[in-house]
């Protein structure tokens, strides 16, 4: 059995066992999630469309490996370096249940 859920403006397939990073959600490590999926469905079998639920768990809160942001400008003397780090929230899959 699998799901598509969406969260942070980006869907992803899920199925149970699986660990993914998804943008900073708000809350603390070891809490239970409770996400909403757009459809569930199963290996060669029916799909149904926003029934159930699907429970996660928060493994870890973190940023992610820093990107170097660079900007340039020939013949004007600029330059300008920005690091960025975006933090992200790794949640566990625990269940997929139908309603």
């Amino acid at each position: 059995m699998y799901a598509i859920i969406q969260t942070g403006g980006k869907q992803y397939r899920v199925v149970q066992g699986d660990r993914l990073r998804v943008e900073k959600l708000p809350f603390q490590e070891g809490e239970r999630v409770e996400l909403k999926p757009l459809l569930i469905g199963r290996e060669g079998g029916e799909i149904q469309i926003q029934k159930g639920r699907v429970v996660a768990e928060v493994v870890k809160q973190g940023k992610s490996r820093k990107i170097t942001v660079f900007k340039f400008r020939s013949k004007k003397n600029y330059k300008r370096w920005r690091g960025h780090r975006q933090p992200f929230t790794e949640l566990l899959i625990k269940e997929i249940k139908e309603d």
